[in-house]
């Protein structure tokens, strides 16, 4: 081999060599990748940001009634009881429903579990839920405010 290629081959590795990120380099690019990545994924929602267990409380409009009282209780340990009492109907008839309850992917809305008719979800605020239609959306219009639960002291 001549003496040119030689050198010629030696230049090229070298070139590679002070190309290549130290391994110092590479744990640190690794390392703020990772916390990049944390970072773009938290946020804050209603999940990790409010002191949404509790009990929350209000009078939903119903259709052939004077409305349906409902308190609605939140547990740490993502369980809920809900009760309902259909006033004008039978004052005395408490319905009871207990189960678990799951946060949608943005931390916003909780779905209860065991409902078999009608609207199961609630946006979560600020000591304060909205009880959804049955597409999951906020209800607007004359009566939205009396979509609104409570949180009791």
């Amino acid at each position: 081999m001549k003496l040119s290629t030689l050198i010629l081959l030696a230049f090229v590795f070298t070139v590679f060599q002070a190309c290549k990120p130290t391994l110092k380099e590479a744990e640190t690019e690794e390392n703020l990748i990772e916390e990049t990545d944390v970072y773009e994924n938290f946020s804050h929602n209603s999940m990790n940001s409010l002191d949404w267990n509790g009990t929350y409380k209000g009078i939903l409009p119903c259709a052939d009634c004077e409305g349906v009282e409902t308190i609605l209780t939140f547990n740490p340990d993502q369980t809920y009881i809900l009760v309902t009492n259909y006033l004008g109907r039978n004052d005395a008839l408490e319905e009871e429903k207990r189960g678990s309850f799951s946060w949608n992917e943005t931390g916003s809305i909780i779905t209860l579990s065991n409902i078999k008719s009608g609207p199961n979800q609630y946006k979560v605020g600020e000591n304060r839920i909205w009880h959804l239609d049955i597409n999951g959306e906020v209800i607007t219009g004359d009566l939205a405010d009396h979509y609104v639960l409570t949180k009791s002291l």
